[in-house]
């Protein structure tokens, strides 16, 4: 009997979600084929107290129990719910909300956006569109990649949208959906918990306006939640720079370490174009669109006066991270509380917020900010330049484990930052680190499936091939669906391999020059040196973690994971 099993106990999820697991593990046994598709299920079994309001279970043999018997007895809970289960005969009320649920499918909208917009960008639209096509749901998902907008929403789906989801990392503008039901919450959220941010999309959504910055209820929740996306959005919209930039630096010295030197060679082209010119334009790009994240255009002019002088001043790219957002901060606040006569409104954000902006942030970098954290960035890379190799083992092993942590959510995106930030000092062993480090787990899981096959069902197997290739690019996110079903074994795996890996890294002394591409990056000669201990470091990390999780991974019974 096809059955799909629902864990719908939002007081305690924790205990629904082990009592979901216990039963799918001992299912089989039973003769119950699970299934994710409701529209094929022909028992359904809900753990909590009642049926989800978002699911169209009419006519469907329904069996609710609580997760505590689940857990306890979890065999004689799937025999009741065998015999015991009832035809589900759908209760319409009033409520609005639950008529649009119950009486048609729900119409949603949706965007998913992440500072790379890699991985998580289109991991979790398509999470998105898996979860709503089981509950029946129409769904169309626009991708905010880093290629551009893909799937992109017309007017006309807009309006006649229900619901509209934001999933997203960084800021994206929210105009076009002034006066429709919005949700917004992030890219991790929305992969890793796509039923539980559906079902809180339809009870917490408010009504955005154009003027309404703040829609979620949370006020302070989402005041912090928009820090990170600002400073994502300035690290999303610089990324292209370091890359093209690090690339270029790499490809001159394919002709000579020192071949640049000579003016007019190719060599001291590339590094005009890649030193000189791309990287140049990473710290003022990364303050200029903090800024622009907080206040719109009228903070992209002086946050990027606000990185030159960031730049100019030795401050580098903290210098920048500080002045994009006093850059935004002051010209949100003149934007909002200065008010002129109707007359002379037009010049506020073409002359006056542009001007007084750039005076406040300008003056501010060379008289305040400039000369401590100038000091501050000369002492970090003089440490890190001269450090010995005990300090800088355990410096690799703590930027190893961050990379490891939550699969690029904030710590794993503090420590890439961290190291993407410290290209424009000429420091490239960190970012060798991160990234080495960053390709352990999906490399790990891909060879888990392969030395302990035993222990993973088909689906997983093929997720590892699929990791592997991810991996190989410097993609994390692709052990996210290992991590998922398994976090307590998964997680700790990964961070041991992680740690060690970058602790190898940094006692090695490797050098990168570009902060992705993974190992694809060594088809450009000197992008990573030296190759073989870095490749060595990777390995050591890989086969530890796999070898961990194998060992302590649990086997599926009856192919159920």
């Amino acid at each position: 009997m096809k059955t799909l099993i629902i864990s719908n106990d939002k007081q305690k999820q924790a205990r629904a979600y082990l009592a979901k697991h216990t039963l799918e593990n001992i299912a089989a046994q039973h003769s119950l084929i699970l299934t994710t598709d409701i529209n094929k299920a022909k028992l359904v079994i809900i753990i909590g107290g009642s049926a989800p309001i978002s699911l169209n279970l009419h006519g469907k043999k329904v069996f609710i129990g609580s997760a505590e018997q689940a857990i306890r007895e979890p065999v004689t809970f799937l025999h009741h719910a065998k015999t015991e289960a009832s035809v589900y005969q759908q209760q319409y009320t009033a409520n609005t909300t639950e008529n649009v649920t119950q009486q048609k499918p729900i119409n949603i909208v949706a965007i998913t956006a992440c500072p790379t917009g890699v991985a998580h960008t289109f991991m979790a639209a398509k999470a998105l569109e898996t979860e709503a096509q089981k509950r029946g749901w129409k769904i169309k998902v626009e991708t905010r990649g880093s290629v551009g907008t893909d799937n992109t929403l017309t007017d006309t789906e807009i309006a006649v949208a229900d619901l509209v989801i934001v999933a997203a990392d960084i800021d994206v503008d929210l105009s076009p959906f002034s006066g429709k039901c919005l949700y917004r919450t992030s890219t991790s959220a929305a992969l890793k918990k796509t039923a539980n941010e559906l079902d809180k999309a339809l009870t917490e959504a408010k009504t955005y306006t154009a003027t309404d910055n703040n829609p979620v209820s949370d006020n302070k929740k989402q005041e912090s939640t928009s820090v990170y996306q600002h400073l994502m959005t300035g690290v999303s919209y610089m990324l292209p720079m370091v890359v093209a930039g690090g690339l270029c630096i790499a490809l001159s010295f394919v002709f000579g370490i020192e071949a640049f030197k000579e003016p007019g060679t190719l060599a001291a082209a590339l590094m005009q174009i890649g030193g000189g010119s791309a990287l140049a334009l990473m710290v003022p790009v990364l303050a200029g669109y903090i800024a622009y994240s907080i206040a719109g255009r009228t903070g992209l002019a002086p946050g990027l006066v606000g990185g030159m002088l960031a730049i100019s001043t030795g401050a580098g790219f903290l210098g920048g991270i500080i002045a994009g957002f006093l850059a935004g901060y002051v010209a949100r606040l003149l934007t909002t509380k200065l008010y002129l006569p109707q007359s002379m409104e037009a010049l506020k954000p073409i002359l006056i917020i542009p001007l007084v902006a750039t005076l406040v942030t300008g003056l501010t970098m060379i008289y305040v900010v400039g000369k401590p954290v100038a000091a501050i960035m000369e002492w970090l890379t003089h440490w890190l330049k001269s450090m010995g190799t005990t300090n800088a083992i355990i410096l690799g092993a703590i930027l190893g484990g961050m990379m490891c942590t939550d699969m690029g959510g904030p710590v794993n995106k503090a420590a890439y930052a961290f190291g993407v930030g410290l290209l424009s000092a000429q420091s490239y062993g960190p970012m060798a680190t991160i990234m080495a480090a960053g390709m352990v787990p999906p490399l790990a899981m891909w060879l888990a499936t392969v030395i302990a096959r035993n222990k993973f069902n088909q689906s997983e197997r093929e997720g590892g091939k699929a990791a592997l290739v991810l991996g190989l690019c410097f993609i994390t996110e692709a052990a996210i669906p290992f991590a998922a079903k398994d976090p307590v074994r998964v997680l700790p795996s990964c961070i041991l391999g992680g740690a060690v890996t970058g602790a190898l890294s940094m006692y090695f002394g490797t050098q990168l020059m570009a902060p992705h591409g993974g190992l694809f990056v060594l088809l450009i000669p000197g992008a990573i040196t030296p190759v073989l201990p870095y490749l060595g470091a990777i390995l050591v990390g890989t086969v530890l973690t796999a070898g961990v999780y194998g060992v302590v991974k649990r086997k599926n019974v009856g192919g159920i994971s």
